[in-house]
């Protein structure tokens, strides 16, 4: 089974600072990953990278065995991939359910029509409910996205990626800012995502508990470059991971 996602000695420098360094890994089909280390470390930079917000100075990115480098983000997510961003990318002013269905018309390629189809118009909208119902959001659908609670306009930004039906979605970050409540609940909610829309998946995450409790692939980035991958166990017992993050005693 070939990878889903293949990054190649990737590089990214600004100036002359290295930001990501000939980092290299594979992605399978179906997996449930975590990129973790410290900030400053170039993940959301590698997000950047992948998603066609950067343009790498060296290396290959294959998604779907096809490399995207210089492809553009709506290139790359008509492809079949979705990112949900650190900070929510939401539409404060529209409703949660407008915000849903204006993804879900995105898809359908009726965003730009005027006069849209009524049986097309209908379809989102029930195609939006049911994401919504996934995330527990769809008793505030007529609420301003502004009006969530910071947890909820996370999750919004999630439905938001899941409406484009990705077969690959990032998370940057999913959980931060969250109360512990918060973020237990996310936790659970993002591996159940995982399973009901049958993704693969990729999440950047300071929560150990949330890294440990649901990848099973995790690695790590320090200064730019892949220090470690392996399964939750491996990364725990890796004395460099230790040294350069996790830490003693964790």
């Amino acid at each position: 089974m070939a990878p889903i996602l293949e990054l190649k000695a990737v590089d990214k420098s600004f100036g002359g600072l290295h930001v990501t360094s000939k980092v290299s890994f594979a992605v399978m089909p179906g997996e449930i990953s975590a990129i973790i280390g410290p900030n400053g470390a170039g993940k959301t930079t590698l997000f950047n990278q992948i998603t066609g917000h950067l343009r790498s100075d060296a290396g290959a990115i294959f998604f779907k065995e096809e490399n995207i480098v210089g492809r553009s983000p709506q290139q790359i997510v008509a492809r079949g991939m979705g990112r949900a961003f650190q900070i929510a990318s939401i539409f404060p002013d529209e409703t949660v359910l407008d915000n849903i269905r204006a993804a879900c018309l995105s898809r359908l390629g009726q965003t730009r029509k005027f006069w849209r189809s009524v049986v097309t118009f209908r379809q989102a909208t029930e195609d939006a409910h049911a994401i919504l119902d996934s995330l527990g959001l769809d008793s505030q659908a007529d609420r301003l996205a502004f009006e969530l609670a910071h947890g909820d306009q996370k999750l919004l930004d999630i439905g938001i990626a899941l409406a484009l039906k990705p077969a690959l979605l990032l998370l940057d970050e999913p959980t931060a800012g969250m109360s512990p409540d918060e973020r237990q609940h996310t936790r659970a909610l993002i591996k159940k995502l995982w399973k009901a829309f049958d993704l693969t998946l990729v999440f950047i995450e300071h929560d150990m508990d949330m890294v440990f409790g649901i990848a099973q692939v995790v690695r790590v980035l320090q200064q730019g470059a892949l220090l470690a991958e392996g399964t939750p166990e491996e990364i725990r017992a890796n004395k460099q991971v230790i040294t350069a993050y996790l830490g003693e005693d964790f």
